[in-house]
């Protein structure tokens, strides 16, 4: 029996979902060996486990801090696991046991958010470009959710194709309750999630603009927090006199599947993504995708979307025009988007990520 330790410190944030579903399904697949999973102070009740080989340990440690190199170091070498899975970039880069790591995406390392102080900012992106090199280098197998990522990400760390595992990701949707959401337009596109800069709102309000002059009753609803982020493009649209944007801010689970259900398409304008769930969840949902065409979206959607080029948008406007007025392309990509859907699966995710526990666990046997 094998010591396990899921550094699962992101359990509640954006990337959660992917850390919550391996462990449901981890503690399915595996019996035998005794997992430790490591969540910050205020997460310690945030999820349960159900099989009795797996524990939750309080690791309150902040992301690229000094407290995570050192302090996490020390917590790590007096847990003293056969292996570590950290699953995110983020970790003591001293740590010598072994260990795997989940790198998501790049987006850290190229892109800028507004809403954030650009010193700290970028000196963040040093340090993270620092450590997302060294861990290519100490993890004894890297994961991550697209072949656009392990390839990116093999010639950024230059480090070998093999030893990264390309582990999907997937949208494991129960479309339940449904809870009207009183949008201001009757007809309406809609886009779910963080608003930073490389989401390219901006541009996907810029193109629906240019829609309102053939589809004068058209409604963008911005479904998500009213964070820094989502704040500086409400003033930027208000600025501009942009028409029918709405924010809605928080919305529950039952007026998301409303708006799923009811919006005449969902746009997924991002400028980079590791994976792009989003846009898979809108087609569970049976919502018809368009999306752009830029890093790793085009290997997950496959041909259940339809495309644009990001940065130009009157091909943006040009694409969503395609959508909204051709009931059979509309249709196509409902039919296409459920059976894309299907092919992802978080149980199979869960397992490749097991075997990888066990490849690791063997090769450090090996050398021994």
């Amino acid at each position: 029996m094998s010591h396990i330790a899921i550094d699962a410190r992101i359990i509640s944030s954006t990337t959660g979902r992917y850390v919550e579903r391996l462990l449901h399904y981890l503690e399915q697949i595996d019996t035998t060996n005794e997992y430790s999973v490591l969540v910050r102070k205020k997460d310690e009740n945030y999820w349960q486990p159900t099989n009795p080989n797996f524990h939750v340990k309080v690791a309150h440690f902040d992301d690229y801090s000094f407290s995570e190199q050192l302090g996490f170091k020390s917590f790590l070498d007096k847990l003293a696991p056969d292996l570590v899975h950290y699953c995110m970039p983020q970790q003591p880069i001293l740590y010598k046991g072994n260990h795997v790591t989940t790198v998501h995406d790049l987006t850290l390392l190229s892109s800028y958010n507004s809403d954030k102080n650009w010193l700290v900012f970028h000196a963040k992106q040093l340090v993270g470009r620092y450590v997302f090199k060294k861990i290519g280098k100490t993890s004894t197998f890297i994961m991550s959710g697209t072949n656009y990522t392990k390839k990116a990400y093999a010639q950024f760390a230059h480090i070998p194709l093999e030893k990264i595992v390309v582990t999907p990701y997937a949208a494991e949707i129960q479309v339940g309750q449904v809870a009207a959401y009183p949008t201001p337009s009757k007809a309406f596109i809609m886009y779910v999630g963080q608003q930073s800069d490389y989401k390219n709102i901006r541009r996907l309000g810029d193109a629906h603009q240019e829609l309102l002059k053939t589809h004068p009753d058209l409604g963008l609803v911005l479904v998500g927090k009213k964070n820094a982020s989502a704040l500086i493009n409400e003033a930027y649209f208000t600025k501009k006199n942009y028409k029918n944007i709405h924010f809605t801010g928080f919305v529950s689970d039952e007026q998301l599947n409303w708006l799923y259900q009811n919006c005449q398409a969902y746009v997924f304008p991002s400028l980079s993504e590791g994976f792009g769930l989003p846009g898979l969840e809108a087609m569970a949902h049976g919502a018809p995708v368009i999306s752009s065409n830029a890093t790793c979206l085009p290997e997950v959607y496959g041909d259940a979307a339809q495309y644009f080029d990001p940065n130009n948008t009157m091909e943006m406007a040009t694409e969503i025009a395609k959508v909204l007025d051709t009931q059979k392309l509309r249709d196509d990509l409902i039919k296409k988007g459920k059976v894309k859907v299907a092919e992802y699966s978080w149980e199979r995710c869960a397992k490749q990520t097991h075997q990888v526990y066990m490849d690791a666990l063997a090769t450090k046997t090996a050398e021994q």
